[in-house]
């Protein structure tokens, strides 16, 4: 069993955690934001007081915060992850942020002799509890089969993209589908209902035929029923559709729909909805239509 250190158990890192727990691992939490989860402690992970102390303990340094900035401060603060490894410890990175400060990062911690990837996860609060994500590496493969049985705790669809960077950029692009399938999803049941059709029979008829996906089992009865609680927050959503965008830029790529989408979630954050669930997507939609497909 390994020596574990976590930072970052919020909604996908905490039960994330708790599946490494329950593999036998030990589990060491930085308090540096404040407590560790109680009930974490209780099946016994042990609370340090920075990332620094962590990482000094542990083999494998997992980091799961929400953006770029955190992952830098977790990582270079003045009691920082890199102040605690070297040779032989392997620190992995499962946030999604930039794939470009994910290169630098990845070279500051290198320096000291310690093995970075960078392993961003899709699935949701749901793959996470279940431990089914989607794991995409990005690092190089000798550090990637040493932490592959930690990844298999986590996650079932595990692959190595490439190097240091790669994980981060699948990432970005899972990021763009799903948006793109959300809005879709949305657009399809809101034209349904303003046509007079009951928009569940309408995704019960579609469930079946080409136009089945997960989007449409899942998030389209979350539009149906109007229960928006994340699940995966739109501020999220929005912070790796601007890693999609800003990165466009960079490269001379035109994305329209990445950029449509990305509207679209900045009128729900203009409602007040930052912090619900991205498949409130249609809710933007069904405000510039001045009509709801649920009866509220």
């Amino acid at each position: 069993m390994a020596k574990i250190g976590f930072i970052g158990t919020g909604i996908m890192g905490k039960p994330m955690a708790q599946n490494l727990q329950k593999a036998g691992h030990t589990l060491f939490l930085s308090q540096h934001h404040g407590p560790a989860p109680a009930d974490l402690l209780e099946a016994g992970a042990i609370a340090l007081d920075s990332p620094r102390d962590v990482a000094q303990e542990a083999e494998f340094i997992i980091v799961m915060v929400p953006d770029t900035p955190q992952v830098d401060d977790v990582l270079f603060r003045k009691d920082g992850v890199i102040e605690g490894v070297g040779a032989g410890k392997v620190v992995i990175d499962m946030s999604s942020i930039s794939p470009s400060a994910t290169k630098a990062f990845a070279e500051k911690i290198k320096a000291t002799g310690a093995a970075y990837l960078d392993a961003p996860v899709s699935g949701g609060e749901v793959g996470a509890k279940a431990a089914t994500l989607s794991i995409m590496v990005g690092g190089c493969p000798n550090a990637f089969e040493r932490a592959l049985p930690l990844f298999q705790t986590m996650g079932k669809n595990i692959t190595r993209v490439g190097g240091n960077g790669d994980g981060q950029t699948a990432k970005v692009a899972n990021q763009i589908i799903v948006a793109l399938n959300i809005q879709a999803v949305a657009e399809a049941l809101l034209f349904a209902s303003k046509n007079g059709a009951d928009p569940a029979k309408v995704r019960e008829a579609l469930m079946g035929g080409f136009a089945g996906s997960k989007i449409l089992e899942v998030h389209g009865e979350r539009m149906i029923k109007g229960t928006f609680d994340p699940g995966f927050r739109i501020s999220l959503h929005q912070k790796d559709l601007n890693l999609a965008l800003s990165g466009a830029r960079e490269l001379g790529l035109n994305l329209p729909n990445t950029a449509n989408a990305q509207q679209v979630f900045s009128t729900c954050a203009a409602l007040g909805g930052s912090n619900w669930d991205h498949s409130a997507l249609i809710k933007g939609l069904e405000h510039m239509a001045n009509f709801s497909i649920r009866e509220e």
